[in-house]
């Protein structure tokens, strides 16, 4: 007589989150964020100088700049620490996205924005760790006013936390 042997348990959030709960596509998401991510800053910084900018619009440019810092440039000009400091700030954050991912899998808009968010904090704790700073690149500008310079990173974690408060908002209004 054959007996069956016990598959090894795979991550999945409880049944009450209903949908898939495998972890699998919002780890897809995140690595697809992360390749596209890193692949335009390796791009750009073959094809540019530090400081160089390329006009494609009125009012986007390509340039290459570094960001010591975090968002905005924050804490950009102090000594070093800020390196180690964002690092592990972006590791804990990882670390802790995939426990919500582990315990909401089958939430598709919260793990979407969970997903790019993850995404986005990998492709700039890669830089710190690889450059000692984040590589930005995408240069918006109005009437000689430019918005801080950022990359595909940044651009995941925005739309990331904007599908955040778009499902918070969701789920408050069905209560």
């Amino acid at each position: 007589m054959a007996t069956k042997k016990a598959s090894k348990p795979t991550f999945s959030a409880s049944r009450s989150s209903g949908g898939s709960t495998s972890l699998s596509p919002w780890l897809g998401i995140a690595s697809i964020v992360i390749l596209a991510d890193q692949l335009s800053k390796i791009v750009v910084n073959k094809l540019f100088l530090y400081g160089e900018e390329k006009p494609i619009t009125s009012f986007f440019n390509l340039v290459l700049a570094y960001n010591k810092g975090a968002a905005f440039s924050f804490l950009a000009f102090e000594s070093g620490w800020q390196r180690y400091f964002f690092t592990g700030i972006g590791i804990a954050a990882v670390v802790f996205i995939i426990l919500l991912l582990r315990k909401h899998a089958g939430q598709r808009l919260f793990c979407w924005s969970l997903a790019l968010i993850m995404g986005g904090a990998i492709g700039n704790v890669i830089d710190r760790v690889v450059y000692g700073h984040v590589v930005d690149f995408l240069d918006f500008h109005w009437a000689g006013h430019h918005f801080p310079a950022f990359n595909i990173a940044d651009t995941a974690i925005t739309i990331g936390a904007a599908l955040f408060i778009l499902d918070e908002l969701r789920r408050v209004n069905k209560h």
